[in-house]
């Protein structure tokens, strides 16, 4: 069985307000994956990074965050996790910008969203903290492929 944690990056919600995240943890378990936490961090490197670690160490398959990918000043979480993770899935910024240029147009550019690959081996989704944009995001890339990745990556 699938396990995930859910960390939301954000200076004002709440573990109540957080519509992503709780958008999140619903389609998850709805496709059988056991979501094991969820936690909300303000825009601060230090809070993302600890929280980041914490779910590392519990060793689910999958940590998923969303909020702080984009490029204001506050968005600190591509700085935040970029460093910890080992490899990067390129193809996923890539196709998820694609998919929302045609949902958005041109504000797509300023999304920083990615997935990668942490030391551990646990694929990391970096997502928007738009409800909407994490509903692209599972709909049409990680519900589709996520096994296929971890699958490759544990081969």
């Amino acid at each position: 069985m699938t396990t995930a944690m859910i960390l939301t990056v954000s200076d004002t919600r709440d573990l109540a307000t957080d519509k992503s995240g709780q958008y999140l943890e619903a389609t998850l378990k709805a496709h059988g994956v056991t979501v094991s936490d969820r936690q909300v961090v303000i825009d601060d490197i230090v809070d993302i990074q600890s929280q980041f670690l914490q779910f590392e160490q519990q060793s689910p398959d999958l940590i998923i965050t969303n909020g702080g990918t984009g490029i204001a000043q506050r968005d600190v979480t591509i700085p935040a996790l970029t460093p910890l993770l080992s490899t990067i899935v390129e193809g996923f910024g890539e196709a998820f910008r694609q998919i929302s240029f045609n949902e958005v147009g041109t504000h797509a550019l300023a999304s920083r969203a990615l997935a990668g690959f942490n030391q551990r081996n646990q694929l990391v989704y970096c997502l928007p903290g738009s409800t909407n944009a994490c509903q692209t995001a599972m709909k049409e890339l990680i519900l589709p492929e996520f096994e296929h990745l971890v699958f490759e990556r544990h081969k």
